[in-house]
């Protein structure tokens, strides 16, 4: 089967999405598919890959790291000479009119959903916005011109349930056991904490912070490591000089290695985002045997078990109790309860969850 993978916002910055696609990408071919990435770039281009070529078209920069095609017509003519069984989308706004195309020419279409659309925009329009009858007429249109749409969560899918769409499939992501698996106990004085995601205004990094200022106050000798780089970086970094706090920025690390290494070490992680549509950065740090407070709402609770992690409502003193909760727990105890959960998600399953999907019916 010849796979065409389409994504926008795709760079090495973009976490979570570049992650899914490469490691999808990756398993197609393992499991013996032709697969292509089409992808947003500076220029046209193309560059080989153990997985698959990997082609660029024009798409201008909107954020540092990221382009958007504004341009549709690019990628169709790519589709046309890669000749392609099946389309996997992972966008919702300017490459959907690849379904469209795919329609035309009998090839099947399939959206992979990333986002929840009333979830992300909530925090960037004014509260008046009827958010949800926006959310519902772009879905119903995307329902209408995709053969299937999948999403990673409960919480993901709910907003195309609300619609009723007809071929909706809930397919998790996976995490790499191999690369983010537990490490020996580094010996360190205090708690460290981590923090692993964009420092955007919608995943509150500023939450992380605020819990570090509250165990503090509480006596807790707290050190917090923070990963990801975002448009508030710069506030939080004169925040956290401000307060006097031991939080250490270590911008985007393009090495998984070096990012499993930090959360293997830390002694609980902080998922502070309220409106994620799965979080595999959770997912990797429960990998590493590092239990999770996580924001009680969006789709990462679906990720938490008993010992592994905390939901807290989006409040810093709701994160330090969650902190001070996990750490009553016996180390190896939650450490082993965190492992376990990672290991019902390999990227194996999704692929296979994935291809049954894309196969045509």
């Amino acid at each position: 089967m010849r796979i065409v993978q389409l994504a926008n916002l795709y760079s090495p910055v973009s976490g979570g999405l570049r992650t899914a696609v490469d490691m999808l990408g990756a398993g197609y071919r393992d499991a013996g598919h032709r697969r292509a990435l089409v992808v947003p770039g500076p220029a046209y281009g193309r560059r080989d890959t153990a997985a698959g070529p990997v082609i660029t078209v024009p798409g201008p920069s909107v954020a540092p790291g990221y382009r958007l095609v504004l341009d549709p017509r690019p990628v169709l003519r790519v589709l046309g000479g890669l000749r392609p069984d099946v389309i996997e989308v992972s966008d919702k706004a300017t490459l959907t009119v690849a379904a469209r195309w795919a329609r035309r020419r009998g090839v099947r279409a399939v959206l992979f959903s990333h986002e929840r659309l009333d979830a992300i925009l909530a925090p960037r329009v004014p509260s008046w916005t009827p958010l949800e009858a926006l959310a519902d007429r772009w879905n119903r249109r995307l329902a209408a011109e995709f053969d299937a749409i999948v999403v990673t969560s409960a919480f993901a899918a709910a907003e195309f349930a609300r619609i009723g769409a007809p071929s909706l499939h809930r397919v998790p992501l996976g995490v790499d056991l191999a690369v983010f698996r537990p490490r020996p106990p580094s010996g360190h004085d205090g708690v460290r904490l981590v923090h692993l995601g964009r420092l955007s205004a919608e995943k509150r990094p500023d939450l992380a912070i605020g819990a570090v200022a509250e165990l503090r106050r509480r006596g807790v000798p707290v050190r917090l490591d923070v990963v990801g780089e975002g448009p508030c970086g710069p506030r939080l970094r004169d925040l956290a000089a401000r307060e006097r706090l031991p939080v250490r920025f270590h911008g985007h690390l393009g090495e998984r290695t070096a990012v499993a290494r930090l959360l293997a070490e830390a002694d609980v992680a902080l998922a502070t985002c309220p409106v994620e549509s799965f979080g595999l950065a959770v997912l990797e740090a429960l990998a590493c045997g590092t239990p999770v407070v996580a924001a009680d709402r969006g789709a990462v609770p679906e990720l938490l078990a008993p010992g592994a992690g905390v939901p807290a409502a989006p409040r810093a003193t709701a994160f330090a109790d969650g902190v001070q909760e996990i750490l009553r727990l016996p180390s190896a105890a939650r450490r082993a309860a965190a492992r376990a959960r990672a290991e019902h998600y390999p990227w194996a399953l999704t692929t296979t969850g994935m291809l049954d999907v894309l196969t045509p019916q």
